[in-house]
């Protein structure tokens, strides 16, 4: 094929890739089939200068006409980023992906550092691990984070490891986490992996990046359905409900957003077919 120029969100000009295209629909479980007309389609639209969210959107349209589920977890990506405008949810999506691991986890825990008092996103505990983990949350698509965010995530995490006072009381937190919906900068992994942070972005580290670990274990957030409006969303993320799993259990929100009992049924039909649950 053709090279053929595109547009990345932060405005960088690459090539079109297949492959990448290919395996972005591969993970939403669609058939080989059905991946490869989609790919056709693509292709055959494509044209020098298109956006990556044009792409995009052309693949989710065709998905989507396939099988819901499909659509759903093809926009996985965008839809963490529909977990804002404030970085909260996020927060909450982190502790869920800690607590469906199997650690014990709080949401906005007060440490007292040996400088100052410091509000931590997320702690968690499991064993021998006690972590701190602090939750960069950007609406941005085209935004990464850059440097900063580790230099001061671990200025923080040793003035925490320096009050030994309420480390001897509580046990001493002996990893420090960096997570983001984004991408890191080069300079910020290099920092951060040297400075021995544990650094967690949409697709970092291999096999335990935020997309990996969220396939693995079913935790898609509410944003990801493609049944509920932008506005029925906001509303249950309101109410913490984050996860597709949580409406599940708490589906009387549907009520309260007064949806009809038909379109309830396929809400939480796609809802239970997304994280094999019954």
């Amino acid at each position: 094929m053709k090279e053929v120029e595109i547009i990345k969100a932060s405005g960088e000009k690459v090539n079109f890739s297949t492959e990448k295209l290919r395996n972005s629909l591969k993970r939403s479980g669609a058939d080989e089939t059905s991946v490869r007309v989609i790919i056709d389609k693509v292709v055959d639209e494509l044209y020098s200068g298109i956006t990556t969210a044009e792409i995009y959107q052309r693949a989710y349209s065709l998905l989507k006409k396939k099988k819901s589920i499909f659509a759903s977890k093809y926009k996985l990506k965008k839809a963490i980023y529909e977990l804002g405008p404030t970085g909260f949810p996020f927060e909450q999506f982190v502790a869920a992906i800690l607590k469906y691991s199997g650690y014990s986890v709080k949401v906005g825990v007060y440490f007292q550092g040996k400088c100052v008092s410091h509000e931590v996103d997320v702690v968690a505990r499991k064993k021998d691990q006690f972590i701190v983990a602090e939750c960069k949350f950007h609406g941005d698509h085209g935004r990464k984070c850059d440097v900063k965010i580790p230099l001061y995530i671990h200025s923080r995490y040793r003035d925490v490891l320096a009050n030994y006072s309420q480390v001897e009381k509580e046990g001493k937190p002996n990893q420090g986490w960096v997570v983001t919906n984004t991408r890191f900068t080069k300079d910020a992994l290099q920092y951060g992996n040297c400075a021995q942070l544990r650094m967690v972005s949409w697709d970092y580290p291999k096999d335990y990046c935020l997309k990996d670990r969220i396939d693995r274990l079913g935790l898609y957030p509410i944003t990801v359905s493609t049944l509920l409006s932008k506005r029925e969303k906001q509303f249950l993320l309101s109410r913490d409900i984050v996860l597709c799993r949580d409406l599940v259990n708490d589906d009387f929100y549907l009520d309260q957003l007064h949806i009809s009992k038909n379109r309830k049924v396929r809400i939480l039909d796609e809802i239970r077919q997304l994280c094999n649950v019954v």
